[in-house]
């Protein structure tokens, strides 16, 4: 469930496609986060903090954050990995809540190298929640991209944070691992191997068609056309709508697409059950310390038939900032 492509085109910008593929609503809508919050790790507080950086996020039941950018051009990606082991809990050690690991990262740090080195230095923990909608609990992993075309693809296997830095990590999906991801792409035709490109819905076919098609792009002549193109390869990603077969009442469908530029500061949203992308351009946004949250009603009859389109900024409400998802005391 769940692809993200970085695409470092040839005229120097950097954009993020993402697909999040679910088999039920997560009930999203945008968030315009100041600078200043105080938040805390959600996990008992011992890890606290106050927001460097102003962000746009997309939520889940507006309790946590799975995809968004901030102010400095660091995006964040929450994506499904079933073979995610977060470990016990050790409250003597930092920890982070599943819902809010990704807005650590969002309020704190201006690059993926800057947030990787925290990784390296803490060993902070993740702590998974159930899911607020049925009480499951997600397995996820985290991909994170910045400005300069850096990446990082963070999995916890055995309670650990395992890492894979490089720009060259540009694909993430699904299961399996990200190591045996890259040992699959290896086997496509034009990535050392000789099976063509191939056609499924799996994770694997997903990341091969991912990276085969992100990097024969054309040079786009403007910032339109360079979300029109990383939207293109995500389309080609994307799991149709389609009935449960019998056995398998979790199979998941695309219901909804972002794309973040990290270079011009703009962040693209569609819908798969609505007619119109929105966006917002970060610039026209208050994330000033002090300024008050914004949402952006994604759910509303006004939203659902099409009343929202283009350039949204002007229509975040002010509200009261994201109460995220914390541990049971």
């Amino acid at each position: 469930m769940c692809t993200r492509v970085v695409w470092n085109e040839p005229s120097g910008g950097v954009l993020v496609g993402r697909n999040m593929d679910y088999h039920r609503d997560t009930g999203t809508n945008l968030w315009s986060l100041p600078r200043g919050v105080e938040r805390n790790d959600g996990v008992g507080g011992n890890l606290a903090w106050r927001a460097k950086y102003g962000s746009v996020v997309a939520g889940a039941y507006d309790m946590m954050t799975v995809d968004g950018m901030n102010e400095e051009g660091l995006a964040g990606h929450v994506l499904w990995l079933t073979e995610s082991t977060y470990g016990t809990y050790d409250n003597s050690k930092p920890g982070l809540s599943m819902a809010v690991w990704m807005q650590y990262f969002l309020d704190n740090f201006a690059t993926v190298d800057e947030a990787v080195s925290w990784i390296d230095r803490t060993g902070v923990q993740v702590v998974p929640l159930g899911d607020p909608a049925t009480g499951e609990v997600p397995a996820v992993h985290l991909a994170l991209d910045d400005a300069t075309g850096d990446s990082a693809v963070i999995e916890y296997l055995d309670g650990k944070a395992v890492i894979w830095h490089s720009r060259d990590h540009v694909v993430m999906t699904n299961s399996p691992t990200y190591d045996k991801q890259i040992d699959l792409l290896r086997q496509i035709e034009g990535f050392g191997g000789d099976k063509p490109i191939p056609g499924t819905d799996s994770a694997s076919d997903r990341f091969a068609r991912a990276a085969h098609y992100v990097g024969r792009l054309p040079d786009p002549e403007n910032p339109v056309e360079a979300v029109a193109g990383i939207l293109s390869v995500m389309r080609n990603a994307a799991q149709p709508f389609r009935t449960p077969a019998p056995g398998k009442p979790y199979v998941s469908q695309t219901i909804w697409q972002t794309v973040a530029d990290l270079t011009n500061k703009r962040y693209v949203f569609e819908s798969t059950t609505r007619p119109n992308i929105v966006w917002v351009d970060l610039d026209d946004l208050d994330f000033s310390e002090g300024a008050r949250a914004g949402k952006l009603d994604l759910l509303s009859d006004t939203a659902l038939q099409g009343g929202l389109a283009g350039e949204v900024s002007g229509h975040f409400e002010k509200s009261d900032p994201m109460q995220f998802l914390t541990l049971p005391s």
